[in-house]
């Protein structure tokens, strides 16, 4: 073996490729921990029963999926905003999201009241009456999410209308300055006279495609080596021509 036969600079570009790969392979075993301890703290916090909201709030640790009983002041009338979304059957629609200034809080929290689905004939089905100046407290069963920022491209709202959960938006629209970072998706309707509205969570948005990932950055080290191997050898094989060599 001598030193002109060596492939250094192909040798130096390997071994940079394959460390780049296993730190990705690596990251994305340390994102599969992390995403399982988080589905089984959203799982654990879900189960839990329901406490008042100031209770919940107050409790050390991430209330997020917490079910909550949170007494919301003229919920039933409250004025809504509408967002623009479908169902689990795929019918389009809206679901109605309004402020709940429940006692003791800093700032409103909204509340998600539920889906109401568009008639098929393309307009609205029946909303729930508005009373702004109602104040007759209810007590709802809810649970505490967070929302993800709206995405640079969502369009804007129109005619009262939202295309993504944008909270300081929406809390704006209803006349707070300011909302609480989570919101109350209502598990019970607040409207028993419109059966059209259907008060649901959605299903936690944990998609835990890591391991998948791991295996392929590891997969890919895996093929990089093996090609780099029999370059190698190929290239350090006794009857390999040296380059100028004359055949």
């Amino acid at each position: 073996m001598t030193a002109s036969r060596f492939p250094w600079i192909l040798t130096l570009a390997t071994a940079a490729l394959l460390a780049l790969l296993i730190t990705l392979g690596v990251w994305q075993v340390q994102r599969l921990h992390w995403k399982m301890g988080l589905i089984a703290a959203s799982d654990a916090a879900s189960s839990l029963p329901p406490a008042p909201l100031p209770e919940v709030l107050a409790t050390p640790g991430d209330p997020e999926f917490r079910r909550v009983l949170a007494v919301c002041p003229g919920a039933s009338t409250a004025p809504f905003v509408e967002l623009q979304s479908i169902d689990a059957e795929g019918r389009p629609g809206a679901r109605l999201i309004s402020l709940c200034r429940a006692p003791g809080l800093e700032a409103p929290l909204l509340l998600d009241r539920g889906f109401i689905a568009d008639v098929e004939t393309g307009g609205q089905a029946v909303r729930p009456k508005i009373e702004a100046s109602a104040a007759m407290p209810l007590s709802i069963l809810a649970q505490l999410r967070r929302s993800p920022p709206p995405g640079p491209l969502t369009p804007a709202p129109s005619g009262g209308r939202f295309y993504a959960r944008d909270g300081a938006a929406m809390g704006r629209a209803l006349g707070a300055s300011a909302v609480g970072e989570f919101t109350l998706y209502a598990l019970a309707t607040t409207n028993p006279e419109i059966a059209d509205l259907k008060p649901s969570a959605p299903p936690a948005a944990f998609s835990n495609n890591h391991f998948g990932y791991a295996l392929t950055w590891f997969g890919l080290a895996i093929v990089l080596a093996g090609v780099y191997l029999a370059l190698l050898l190929r290239r350090l094989r006794p009857d390999a021509a040296e380059p100028g060599d004359i055949p």
